[in-house]
């Protein structure tokens, strides 16, 4: 849930509110002497190098990697070039083939 500064006009003190979208406008109605301060948003997270991945998301990632051979997700986390994975596909279909007519 957001919160929400207001500056209170009769005493200067600004007090931090928690309450959902719904009913802030509400709140303001109900409080004449508050006015909201709007200030910078608190962002969190992380840019570069310095993300590091889970080790159980990296195993959700090979195995999507495993459903698109050739992608970009496949060579990152299985080490699998584009030209290796359609010599694999290549090799299967004529394998497949092979064993339909024998």
């Amino acid at each position: 849930m957001p919160t929400y500064d207001f500056l209170d006009n009769e005493t200067g003190e600004v007090t931090e509110y928690f309450m959902s979208y719904t009913k802030l406008d509400q709140f303001k109605e109900d409080n004449p002497t508050l006015k909201q301060v709007i200030g910078a948003p608190a962002i969190t997270g992380g840019v570069g190098d310095r993300v590091k991945t889970d080790g159980g998301f990296k195993d959700v990632l090979s195995k999507i990697g495993d459903a698109y051979p050739g992608s970009d997700v496949d060579m990152r986390y299985n080490g699998v070039s584009p030209k290796t994975s359609a010599t694999k596909r290549i090799v299967k279909k004529h394998l497949d083939i092979q064993a339909k007519k024998g």
